[in-house]
C-alpha cells in the first residue's frame, strides 16, 4: 500500500510541478543576461521600443521597453518577457513582414490600412482565428506567396501594426484590399468597395 501511495504522489509531482518549471525557464526578467536577452533586445530595438544597442543584460531600459510593448498590445504590463509576451513579439514581427511586403512605398496611412485588414480578419468568424493562419491562408497575401514576406520590415511597418492594434482603421472595416492595376482575380472585383488609399482599393 505504501508503494502505491508513493507512486501516486510521484505522478502528481510530475504533472503539477514540471510544467511550472518549464514555464519559469521561458521567463526573461530584470538582472538576467545571456543570448536570449540579446535576442529579445534586438527585437525591441528593431520594433522601436528599445533605443540603445543590445547588451545581453536585462536592465531597466529593457524592462521599460517590454512594458511599453505589453501596454501597446493588450498584455499584462509587468516588464517580464514570459510566454505570452514572447509569442506576441513573434506575431507582431510576422504582421510587420506582411505590411512591409504588401505596402512598403505606400503612405503610413496606407500601411496602417493593410494592417487593419489583417486585424479585421482576425475579428471575423469568416476567417481563421490566429495570426499565423490568417497570413498563411492560401492566396491571401501576395507578399507571402512571392517571398517578399521574408524581407526585413522597417520601423514604419511595426508602427503601422501597433496603430491598427490600438483601434485605428483607415480601411473602414475592410476585409480585403487589392491593386486595381495588378489584380487578376475576377472575384475581387465583386467585392463592395469602401475607399482607395494610394494604390490599394479596400473592400468588404
Amino acid at each position: 500500500m505504501k508503494k502505491i501511495i508513493s507512486t501516486g504522489w510521484t505522478l502528481l509531482f510530475l504533472f503539477v510541478f514540471v510544467p511550472q518549471a518549464a514555464a519559469q525557464e521561458d521567463l526573461l526578467q530584470q538582472e538576467e543576461e545571456g543570448p536570449e536577452v540579446k535576442e529579445l533586445q534586438q527585437s525591441l530595438v528593431h520594433m522601436g521600443y528599445l533605443h540603445t544597442n543590445p547588451t545581453s543584460y536585462y536592465g531597466p531600459l529593457t524592462n521599460n521597453a517590454v512594458q511599453e510593448f505589453q501596454a501597446d498590445f493588450g498584455l499584462a504590463v509587468d516588464g517580464k518577457a514570459g510566454e505570452n509576451t514572447l509569442h506576441k513579439l513573434k506575431e507582431v514581427d510576422k504582421l510587420a513582414r506582411v505590411v512591409h511586403g504588401e505596402a512598403r512605398g505606400e503612405t503610413f496611412e496606407g500601411q496602417v490600412a493593410v494592417a487593419a485588414v489583417i486585424h479585421n480578419r482576425l475579428q471575423s468568424s469568416e476567417f481563421p482565428g490566429t495570426v499565423e493562419e490568417v497570413i498563411k491562408e492560401k492566396n491571401a497575401f501576395t507578399a507571402v506567396q512571392d517571398g517578399q514576406y521574408h524581407l526585413a520590415p522597417g520601423q514604419s511597418a511595426y508602427r503601422a501594426v501597433k496603430k491598427a492594434w490600438n483601434g485605428y482603421d483607415p480601411s473602414k472595416g475592410s476585409h480585403y484590399y487589392y491593386n486595381p492595376v495588378l489584380a487578376t482575380s475576377d472575384w475581387i472585383w465583386t467585392r463592395s468597395t469602401n475607399l482607395q488609399i494610394g494604390k490599394h482599393v479596400f473592400a468588404d
